[in-house]
C-alpha cells in the first residue's frame, strides 16, 4: 500500500496503533448515524474493524480506507479510500472524518487525492459514489469531487436505498 500525499494531508495505510483513533471514530454519532455501527465498541472491536475491512481489502483488492492524518501536526482527522462493494461494478469512495474537521474541505481534498491515486497507480478509471440520502455533507462532498447523481439503489449489506453517484463520463454512456 501506498502513502497519498496533498497540500494538507497524508493518507496511509491502517495499523493495529490507529485502534484507539478508530474506536472514537466508528463510535461519533454522526459515523452510526451515517454509515452504521459497525460493532467496534472497545479498542478490540476496533482492531478487528482494522483487520477484518481495511487490511483486508488491501490483500484482496490492493485498496481500502486509510488513515488521513494533517501533515503540520500529524493529527489524525478521519478515513478515506476507495471500497470495493458487492453490488457495485466499481470502486467506490469511502470517507468518514471527526465532526470536529468537518468544514475544513479534508474530504474533498483526500477523495480527490485518493480518486487520482486509484487511476494512475491502480488502473481504476471509475470510481464511483454512494451515501445514504439524508447524509446531506456526504452528498455535497459527492458532488464537489465531480461525480453525478445517477438515482437511487439498494446494496448487499445496507438497510434502505443508497445515493449513486457516477463519474460524467459513466453517466453520458447511459442510454436516454
Amino acid at each position: 500500500m501506498h502513502h497519498i500525499a496533498t497540500a494538507r494531508l497524508q493518507l496511509r495505510p491502517l495499523h493495529a496503533s490507529d485502534a484507539p483513533f478508530m474506536l472514537k471514530l466508528l463510535n461519533a454519532p454522526a459515523f452510526i448515524a451515517n454509515i452504521g455501527d459497525k460493532d467496534a465498541h472497545d479498542l478490540l472491536g476496533a482492531l478487528r474493524y482494522i483487520e477484518e475491512g481495511p487490511q483486508t481489502s488491501y490483500r484482496k483488492h490492493g485498496h481500502g480506507l486509510l488513515l488521513v492524518e494533517r501533515l503540520d501536526d500529524g493529527a489524525p482527522v478521519g478515513i478515506c479510500g476507495l471500497v470495493k462493494r458487492d453490488g457495485l461494478d466499481y470502486p467506490d469512495i469511502g470517507y468518514a472524518f471527526l465532526e470536529q474537521y468537518w468544514g475544513c474541505g479534508y474530504a474533498s481534498e483526500a477523495a480527490l487525492a485518493a480518486i487520482e491515486h486509484g487511476r494512475e497507480q491502480l488502473g481504476h478509471a471509475v470510481v464511483v459514489g454512494i451515501t445514504a440520502p439524508h447524509n446531506l455533507a456526504s452528498i455535497r462532498v459527492l458532488e464537489k469531487i465531480g461525480l453525478l447523481y445517477q438515482g437511487r439503489i439498494e446494496l448487499p449489506g445496507i438497510d434502505g436505498d443508497s445515493c449513486y453517484f457516477v463519474p460524467p463520463a459513466l453517466l453520458k454512456d447511459q442510454p436516454a
